[in-house]
């Protein structure tokens, strides 16, 4: 059978970017990330990964597979209080955290573009605990969307999406998850803001292609300033990157805690919604 041929472009396209190095990270021996769901899409898509993205890069590769594993055990810790929970993943693309983190009891929604959202409908296993929504992020209406947030809890991810949003439109839902989500969190990441000027300016590819425009950036010593979205966003931690595989693995643990070499890769930060109050 032909494989599926994704028509994407811009921010969609970096998708199969993140794809493509995830699921060479999930085929080596002993990978941070166990995803066979990925290697099989990369099976199933008729996409010129080498020739757009270039050769596999095993520093990146690692990163990639790290930083989904640590959005998945930030999911798993508020699962182990609320193995109910709806995860909302805002911008999933073709992630596969799903089955990665699915305990048999919670319920997972989908946000994304129409294109990418019909993608995810072709390649990837039905199941009744999940559902796609054809929407962006930035049409706040996704919210309606999740069944008893308060009794069952709410988890919102934002990987790799946050970034390509404008400063107003990631105040927009970070304050929106904080008013209607009680007892909920949402888990992050962020680009430096030298890093993102590159990508304004035209500067940065990867491999023969383009990437595109980081409107909103944040250095890692910036992340209290995320209090001021709402005032019931109670608590702004830093989440760690877990432990990688053998010397690659110690040298990205390291770049990760430096502060003159953390902001060459993606910073994670959870966020905890308080209660309703009067505000």
């Amino acid at each position: 059978m032909a494989g599926v041929r994704p028509m994407l472009s811009g921010v969609p396209e970096t998708l199969l970017w993140t794809l493509y190095n995830r699921a060479y990270e999930a085929g080596r021996r002993y990978p941070v990330l166990d995803d066979p769901v990925a290697l099989r899409l990369l099976e199933d898509l008729d996409y010129p990964f080498e020739e757009r993205f270039g050769r596999p890069n095993p520093f990146l590769s690692q990163a990639q597979g790290l930083r989904s594993r640590c959005f998945d055990l930030a999911v798993q810790e508020y699962l182990a209080d609320r193995p109910r929970a709806t995860v909302v993943a805002l911008g999933d693309g073709l992630e596969t955290g799903f089955w990665r983190v699915d305990n048999g009891r919670l319920n997972w929604l989908s946000v994304d573009l129409p294109e990418v959202a019909e993608l995810r409908r072709k390649l990837l296993p039905a199941s009744d605990r999940l559902r796609t929504l054809s929407r962006s992020a930035t049409d706040l209406s996704w919210l309606d969307e999740i069944e008893d947030p308060q009794g069952r809890g709410v988890v919102v991810t934002t990987q790799g999406l946050l970034m390509y949003l404008r400063p107003a439109e990631v105040r927009e839902i970070l304050a929106a998850c904080a008013e209607r989500l009680p007892g909920g969190i949402l888990v992050l990441d962020t680009m430096a803001r030298r890093l993102a000027r590159g990508t304004v300016a035209g500067r940065s590819k990867v491999g023969a292609t383009a990437v595109p425009p980081m409107r909103w950036a944040m250095n890692p010593g910036e992340r209290p300033k995320l209090r001021a979205a709402h005032p019931a966003i109670t608590e702004v931690r830093a989440l760690r990157l877990p432990r990688g595989r053998g010397a690659m693995g110690e040298l990205i643990r390291i770049q990760s805690l430096l502060p003159g070499l953390r902001a060459l890769t993606p910073a994670m930060t959870q966020l905890r919604f308080g209660g309703r109050t009067s505000y």
